[in-house]
């Protein structure tokens, strides 16, 4: 059983910054495809980054590029999403997903964590 914990949300001001965890446990790490979405009330579900677990290639939203940065430990099984210069309009719920194939773009994750809450004050 797959398992996906978030960790690492609050509430910053704008211009912070935030390091989201994503824990991960009963998957096979070879093929994985980890990624972070977002959630804001009254939209859907939307790309912030990705990380392929074999050969450590990224994909980042234009609106993340160039300010989150996605990195990875092997041993521990943990993703990690450093968010700087934080804006408002990144307030929204955050979740750690999981896929062995398919687009990292795509919301269609096969696992997905409980989300972590992020709020940027102005």
């Amino acid at each position: 059983q797959v398992q996906l914990i978030e960790s690492g949300g609050g509430t910053v001001q704008a211009g912070g910054s935030l390091r989201l965890s994503c824990s991960g446990s009963g998957y096979t790490l070879s093929s994985l495809i980890v990624g972070w979405f977002r959630l804001i009330p009254g939209q859907e579900r939307e790309f912030v980054a990705a990380i392929t677990w074999s050969d450590d290639r990224t994909f980042y939203s234009d609106s993340a590029e160039g300010r989150f940065t996605l990195s990875r430990d092997n041993a521990g099984k943990l993703v990690y999403l450093q968010m700087n210069n934080l804006r408002p309009e990144d307030t929204a719920v955050y979740y750690c997903g999981a896929r062995y194939m398919g687009s990292a773009y795509s919301a269609n994750y096969d696992f997905w964590g409980q989300g972590t809450q992020v709020t940027v004050s102005s």
